[in-house]
């Protein structure tokens, strides 16, 4: 072979290798900028989905919602705001202030135990009954079930003064009242299923609806807020003339507690 071939060959060679040099440089360019933009579309997205979160977290819920929403006062209540709830004869000279809450299983303990003498003494007037309905467990035990529970009392004093006491007695009651853990009244058809012992309320269609239309809900936030406002930090808890009595787990205990109330002592 010639020196000129060889040199040519060389030359040819190296003109190849040069070609496909670029060639696979176009390549690794073009493949770093495919990479690129895969992550510049997967930081967009990712911000996308943060945003999306840190917007959604920063609306309000079903019951911040509500508690802006028009008041509707239930019957049978007092005050410009409807949440002054006396049950009991007129001519009774005093009081009972009862703070409860609807999932309080200690609200429940006294419910079974003395609820039924708090009632007669309401229907003989001894006392007339002032209810505060708290919504705190909702908080610490997490769901909705006593503001759903206490809007459902509300749709039941709507109806009755009689029907709020029976049917606050059965969401108390031992067969009925579920552990605090456990957010049973949360559910609309739990809350009527309860109501279903309760003659006044059984086969209602206007409790019924505005139990499942959460009629009075935005009436329930604002009476949890106004027992926010009492000072009252725990329920049961009972007060006569601005006095707390110190809670009895008896009929007797309750009825001894009571009279030594009236009489000032």
């Amino acid at each position: 072979m010639s020196s000129r071939n060889s040199q040519q060959n060389k030359a040819a060679a190296r003109e190849k290798l040069r070609v496909e040099r670029e060639k696979q440089a176009k390549k690794d360019k073009a493949r770093r900028q495919v990479f690129v933009a895969g992550g510049v579309v997967a930081a967009l997205a990712l911000a996308g989905g943060i945003g999306y979160a840190v917007v959604q977290s920063s609306q309000p819920g079903y019951w911040e919602k509500a508690a802006e929403a028009p008041l509707v006062k239930p019957k049978n209540t007092e005050g410009a705001d409807g949440l002054t709830v006396v049950i009991g004869k007129p001519e009774a000279k005093k009081t009972l202030e009862l703070y409860e809450d609807s999932r309080c299983p200690a609200c429940a303990a006294f419910e079974q135990t003395v609820g039924e003498q708090v009632r007669k003494d309401v229907d003989s007037g001894k006392f007339k009954l002032r209810y505060i309905g708290a919504t705190f467990i909702d908080n610490g035990a997490k769901g909705e079930g006593s503001k759903n529970a206490l809007s459902a009392l509300g749709a039941a004093l709507n109806v009755s003064p009689e029907a709020f006491l029976d049917y606050k007695a059965a969401l108390y009651s031992k067969a009925l009242h579920p552990d605090e853990r456990v957010d049973s009244f949360a559910k609309d058809d739990y809350l009527l299923k309860v109501a279903d012992t309760v003659p006044a309320l059984k086969g209602n269609a206007e409790f019924k609806k505005a139990v499942e239309d959460g009629t009075y809900d935005r009436w329930a936030m604002d009476m949890s807020k106004s027992f926010d406002k009492s000072g009252v930090t725990g329920t049961p808890t009972l007060k006569m003339d601005g006095k707390k009595i110190d809670t009895p787990a008896t009929p007797e205990a309750f009825t001894a507690a009571i009279d030594k109330a009236i009489a000032g002592q």
